[in-house]
């Protein structure tokens, strides 16, 4: 996919597909008219927005020119038009991994499903990292796979850089704006906000995260209410995978509300065996069981090989433009059925 026109006669906008930025920002699925591809644009309302907003839309801006890397989301074209600030991006045809795991794969991911993303993943995080930046907003909404099983990281909104007047610093201590959302996944020194602060570690407690979301279907200390959400991360309790060698038997029993299984939270190490779907026991043929390591092991093949496969029987949104002509109403309409079943809310550009 190659550069894109800033002129906003060139796409043809179709349905909404998400919002953020307090709903500042719409997201919306458009045809760019001279190839008939899908792109996703994010049209922000630039009337509404206060000035610390634009300098934060800035800094994303400035990032998106900067980084140039196979495993995160390029920004093809960005332009005003009217009042709006439009953001042309490619379009995902699986969704955000939080899309799968919303769906799909209610009971989470197979470890091996999990390797190839979190291998696309760290790549990102790699670059990111020794372009001197902490990203602070990994999670499964923010990894995105493309038809062809690529993958790519995005939210790079929260970015920010260790330079310092020329110089790497060894930790900062800036707190993410508009970050409510991408509290769970925050490291706790991020969270605590002392004189120590952090660094890219940080992103490695949020990618560890992601791994449990991915393989519970749900983020852990999801139920929490912030304050006891840094009272655990403080007091060192461990995420981990739900199964019965981490879930004592007696909590297994409790309202979810309380229970630690609800929370994706435990004091024991993850572990493998049976695996369980929101503290539940399942049942001895079903769910998907990981090993005691539950680490990337390298594959010869390539993930965007593997992962079409592996992400059965989820397919691609855009294999409906094998089906229907472009500009067919039915096929606009499979199309925007298929998108109302996407956890769209969350799913940031």
């Amino acid at each position: 996919m190659g550069s894109f026109l800033p002129d906003n006669s060139a796409y043809e906008l179709r349905t909404v597909i998400g919002r953020g930025l307090e709903d500042l920002m719409t997201v919306n699925l458009a045809r760019y008219k001279p190839t008939g591809e899908y792109v996703a644009i994010q049209r922000i309302d630039l009337d509404s927005c206060t000035n610390d907003m634009v300098n934060y839309l800035q800094g994303e801006l400035h990032v998106s020119k900067l980084f140039h890397h196979p495993c995160i989301l390029p920004y093809k074209s960005v332009f005003i038009a009217e009042n709006e600030l439009w953001v042309i991006t490619p379009f995902m045809a699986y969704g955000s991994a939080r899309d799968l795991i919303s769906t799909h794969f209610t009971d989470g991911l197979s470890e091996q499903t999990i390797a190839y993303i979190l291998l696309g993943v760290l790549r990102a995080l790699e670059y990111i990292h020794q372009m001197g930046y902490v990203h602070r907003s990994v999670k499964a909404s923010h990894i995105l796979i493309s038809a062809d099983g690529q993958v790519y990281l995005s939210g790079l909104r929260s970015i920010f850089s260790l330079i310092r007047h020329g110089q790497r610093a060894r930790v900062v201590h800036d707190f993410p704006q508009y970050s409510v959302k991408v509290l769970p996944w925050l490291s706790p020194e991020v969270l605590q906000q002392n004189l120590q602060g952090y660094d890219f570690h940080s992103d490695i407690y949020s990618l560890g995260i992601t791994a449990c979301e991915l393989a519970n279907g749900h983020v852990p200390f999801k139920d929490m209410p912030a304050t006891q959400m840094l009272l655990e991360k403080l007091n060192g309790t461990v995420p981990c995978l739900l199964d019965t060698t981490t879930i004592p038997p007696e909590e297994l029993s409790m309202k979810p509300s309380r229970s630690g299984a609800d929370s994706g939270i435990c004091e024991g190490p993850g572990a493998g065996g049976a695996r369980h779907t929101n503290g539940e026991p399942s049942s001895s043929s079903g769910g998907n069981p990981y090993s005691r390591t539950f680490k990337i092991i390298p594959n010869s093949r390539r993930p965007s090989e593997a992962l079409p496969e592996l992400l059965r029987p989820a397919s691609p949104i855009s294999s409906l433009d094998c089906m229907q002509p472009q500009d067919s109403p039915t096929g606009l309409a499979s199309l925007e059925s298929d998108l109302s079943q996407l956890d769209v809310d969350d799913w940031d550009f």
